[in-house]
């Protein structure tokens, strides 16, 4: 096929590199070749040449980003867990103790079971006594001072019941609007010992 004089630009001829930097050259040949198979620009619009790497590129970014904030959280939650474990062997230290439970064996218990480096027995574990309610979970014996082994209102005897709470802080590998970091984990758990 001929060349017209309406596809050159004046002045120019394709083969003339001196007048044309390379780069421009090789973008005129190819802008030469989407005329020469009339389609012209349309071309482009259609053309499905490396658009499953775009894709792909897209999302992976979406699915790598999604993966690492999953396992942030789930890191998080795990730690929520161990807090929470921690909180229950330092009432099962209060339990087995019964009555000669001691502040600093709880707070022994409740660090050393678990691995975290940041795990707190606070605020400290404390003695109340009273009666099991379904609606407050405890109530205050009656008396002044309350007494255990004093009648409950619903029945029963009042007991002793120990308050273990734990807690630690988890810095999050990314920072996420509206949550803190470091994040305080806390948990609390209440046995009666008697």
């Amino acid at each position: 096929m001929m060349r017209t004089r309406q596809q050159i630009p004046s002045g120019r001829h394709p083969h003339d590199r001196s007048a044309m930097g390379w780069r421009h050259d090789t973008a005129y040949r190819e802008a030469q070749q989407i005329m020469k198979n009339r389609r012209g620009v349309s071309r482009l619009f259609f053309d499905e040449k490396g658009t499953a790497a775009i894709e792909f590129g897209l999302v992976a970014t979406f699915l790598s980003f999604l993966f690492l904030g999953l396992a942030d959280f789930g890191m998080a939650y795990w730690e929520q867990m161990q807090v929470g474990n921690a909180a229950s062997a330092g009432a099962e230290y209060a339990i087995n103790a019964a009555t000669a439970w001691t502040q600093a064996g709880v707070t022994t218990a409740v660090t050393g079971a678990t691995s975290l480096g940041s795990i707190q027995a606070t605020p400290a574990p404390t003695q109340t006594c009273g009666c099991p309610s379904a609606t407050t979970g405890i109530t205050a014996a009656t008396g002044t001072p309350p007494t255990c082994g004093s009648s409950c209102a619903g029945g029963g005897t009042a007991g002793t019941y120990v308050t273990v709470n734990a807690q630690a802080s988890y810095s999050f590998i990314f920072r996420y609007p509206g949550i803190a970091s470091p994040l305080t984990l806390t948990a609390s758990t209440t046995v009666r010992i008697n």
